[in-house]
């Protein structure tokens, strides 16, 4: 019953796209740190007037790395557990995870090149 769930195309599809979007998330981040540097900027709000920009150390940096691993694993395991029951449920949740995955690697770029 599992065993066809690595013989869907959409769902080997989903998977390349998830692993793709993990790669690129780990490596852009792991090459905007530098060593010189010890303070990144981990958030930014538009809309304050004195203090725009709240600065963290590399580990802040680093959790976006953490995000991007768990929520691939996790979410590769609930859409493998959840196939024999609709087949849609596992689709629609690694679609979810590319949504998820994507949206870091937008936001750790951002906070990066604000830096």
């Amino acid at each position: 019953m599992h065993k066809s769930f690595f013989h869907d195309r959409i769902v080997l599809l989903m998977l390349s796209i998830n692993a793709f979007l993990l790669v690129a998330l780990t490596v852009f981040v792991l090459l905007r740190i530098s060593g010189d540097s010890t303070n990144y900027i981990v958030e930014f709000r538009a809309n304050r007037v004195l203090s725009n920009f709240r600065s963290g150390d590399v580990w802040a940096i680093i959790s976006f790395i953490i995000f991007g691993i768990f929520i691939a694993c996790f979410n590769t395991l609930l859409a493998f557990r959840s196939y024999h029951i609709k087949r849609y449920f596992s689709i629609a949740i690694l679609a979810m995870t590319t949504l998820l995955l994507g949206a870091s690697l937008i936001v750790s770029n951002a906070l990066l090149i604000l830096r």
